[in-house]
């Protein structure tokens, strides 16, 4: 049964009463909301146990501690006496998802719209004012449990630890890599950077608990403040035009467009929440029904990278996209290539590798058209072989400990 206990901020502990009651998560693990191409990489990851606690107390002895008094320095710290409502906010999002501490939450004057979670060790999460003058409380509340995500999830140490791993591996090969390897390795840390900012569009559904508030703040990020001039469904109607735009041409465009980002193109993270707010596993994690932190340790390597093949492999069979169209029709035409390929050799529609002779045809009432079963094998056979494949394997992200919203 979901928690819905009292939240930081109501009365008797120094704060206002939170405006809705949201549901609590005890003991979530990250595993619950992150993308299966993420939460693939994570896990590999998390089983390299104890270079991820060398890597935060470096991090933490010089260059987080930098940064942190940077800000301290030249930004406002929420507290119950600066920026308060911002201040709750991190308090109640870090309540809802259980954090193990409460990351400071830091305002900085900047007027482009951003938010960041930085740190390892100590993490702590920056807003600038552009975004807190661009979005209500509602909508301010989902991106901080976004960050408040990546934080949970360990993005920054992950991302930093895949990162100096792929280079020492690239200086241990003594192999040298030409342009095209490397620019291979690059695209595959950006994949995995827009997989983990689609994880934490979930962690900040999972916090506001309001899929119209998560859609309306990333539709402001793109256009802006004037919301009487927007309207969510057209949104949702660019997302579905974008993703089967023109032809193969615009594919191509699509993906030169994506390779140099760290997050996808907010329709396609719009269209993205959506797709998973919509899903059993929302409503399953609403329930009470999701992993627990403590079972991290149990996870299966093998089942998160399947999981993850089957995510790309199911997007692609979703898209409207040519370009994937193509590959679709081009795998499934293999398949039923190689399927009559094998009939001719075998001497029968679907017959396996094994020795056992095929049981003979069923007998045919009068008015039966003799073999007209066999269809249904047939069917199934292109039904199972007619998906295509996704990309790549996913990859990590930026060297950087922050990772933005």
């Amino acid at each position: 049964m979901p928690d819905t206990t009292k939240q930081p901020g109501a009365e008797g502990e120094g704060g206002n009463v939170p405006a809705r009651q949201r549901i609590r998560f005890p003991g979530i693990s990250s595993r619950a909301y992150e993308h299966p191409a993420d939460r693939s990489a994570l896990v590999a990851l998390r089983k390299l146990q104890g270079f991820d606690a060398i890597l935060k107390q470096l991090h933490g002895m010089l260059s987080e501690r930098s940064v942190r008094l940077a800000f301290l320095a030249g930004s406002v710290r929420t507290s119950d006496q600066q920026f308060r409502r911002l201040h709750d906010m991190g308090r109640e999002a870090a309540y809802i998802l259980d954090m193990p501490q409460v990351p400071e939450v830091y305002v900085t004057m900047d007027p482009q719209p951003n938010a960041m979670a930085i740190g390892m060790d100590k993490p702590f999460i920056v807003v600038t004012t552009g975004l807190v003058e661009l979005l209500d409380d509602d909508e301010m509340r989902t991106v901080i449990g976004h960050e408040m995500g990546h934080i949970l999830s360990g993005h920054a140490v992950y991302r930093t630890m895949l990162l100096l791993l792929t280079n020492l591996s690239i200086s241990l090969s003594g192999i040298p890599l030409g342009t095209l390897a490397i620019q291979a390795v690059i695209a595959a840390l950006r994949e995995w950077f827009r997989k983990s900012e689609l994880s934490c569009d979930r962690a900040g559904l999972l916090v506001g608990q309001d899929p119209d508030v998560s859609m309306r703040a990333l539709m402001k990020i793109a256009g802006g403040s004037h919301l009487h001039e927007m309207s969510t469904d057209e949104f949702l109607a660019q997302a579905a035009e974008y993703d089967a735009a023109g032809d193969i041409r615009d594919s191509v465009l699509k993906l030169m467009n994506v390779f140099g980002r760290s997050h996808p193109f907010p329709v396609v993270r719009v269209a993205e929440l959506k797709r998973w707010a919509d899903g059993p596993e929302y409503q399953a994690i609403l329930a009470g029904d999701y992993p627990r932190r403590d079972e991290d340790p149990n996870a299966s390597v093998r089942d998160e990278a399947k999981a993850s093949a089957d995510a790309y492999r199911e997007s692609v069979r979703q898209s409207a996209d040519p370009l994937l169209g193509l590959l679709r029709d081009v795998v499934g035409g293999a398949a039923d290539a190689g399927g009559r390929l094998r009939d001719r050799f075998t001497g029968r529609p679907g017959g396996g590798t094994g020795t056992t002779t095929a049981p003979p045809p069923p007998k045919t009432a009068p008015g039966d058209v003799p073999g007209q079963t066999r269809r249904t094998d047939q069917a199934d056979t292109n039904g199972e072989t007619g998906d295509g494949t996704g990309d790549g394997p996913a990859g990590t992200g930026d060297p950087a400990p922050g990772s933005g919203s």
